[in-house]
């Protein structure tokens, strides 16, 4: 059975981490790091309450330094990469990315570095969300995780997102998409702002100025 951990990173999701470890918890094989940004509602502690409800399955990051998105990525990653898991997953903790379709992600890591949760192929769908802007529901095969430059990245939030596929892009991972449908958030505030949506549009073309950047993948 393939083993997989969810990279699940956390900044005042107090309503709806519950309801994602409960839904996660569902699929045998499947662990989860959260990655708490000291979120000031709470979501740390609950997290932690969590971990010892599912020991074994569930642990807490709690990051005190260099807020952002990219950075809990990052430093998530670098911890999942010293579990025994096959898979390492990244999704959101706003139910914006159904956690019953996971294994389907998972599944497509069979035959791809990287698998997509995509919302605009067939069998894809969008139900109350106008913008897009990133695909972040996504697994990784272990491996090639493991071959990205992840103290070369220059993105800071959502940003990141974009740099991950870009470089696994240039330097040929295989990428393959899954359907999904994708949700806009039933509880609490979205952290989209439009500054955050200005970033991501900006970040490819700054990618493709500093390209030579990213032979650095070994």
């Amino acid at each position: 059975m393939t083993r997989a951990l969810v990279i699940l990173p956390t900044f005042n999701e107090r309503e709806n981490l519950p309801v994602v470890i409960e839904q996660l918890m569902r699929h045998a094989g499947v662990d989860v790091l959260v990655v708490d940004d000291q979120s000031p509602d709470g979501t740390g502690a609950i997290a932690d309450d969590l971990a010892r409800t599912h020991a074994g399955r569930m642990e807490v990051m709690h990051r005190v330094e260099r807020p952002g998105l990219g950075r809990s990525y990052i430093d998530g990653i670098r911890l999942a990469l010293t579990r025994p898991v096959d898979v390492i997953c990244q999704m959101d903790c706003d139910l914006s990315h159904d956690p019953e379709q996971l294994p389907s992600l998972i599944a497509g890591a069979d035959r791809a570095d990287v698998v997509i949760g995509s919302r605009y192929i067939h069998g894809g769908r969008v139900v109350n969300w106008p913008l897009d802007c990133t695909s972040g529901y996504r697994c990784w095969r272990r491996d090639a995780l493991a071959r990205l430059p992840l103290d070369r990245f220059g993105s800071e939030g959502y940003s990141f997102l974009v740099e991950m596929l870009y470089i696994a892009s240039a330097h040929r991972f295989r990428i393959a998409e899954v359907p999904i449908t994708f949700v806009e958030r039933r509880l609490g505030e979205s952290k989209l702002s439009s500054a955050v949506l200005v970033e991501s549009a900006l970040t490819p073309w700054r990618l493709v100025a500093t390209k030579s950047r990213d032979r650095a993948i070994v």
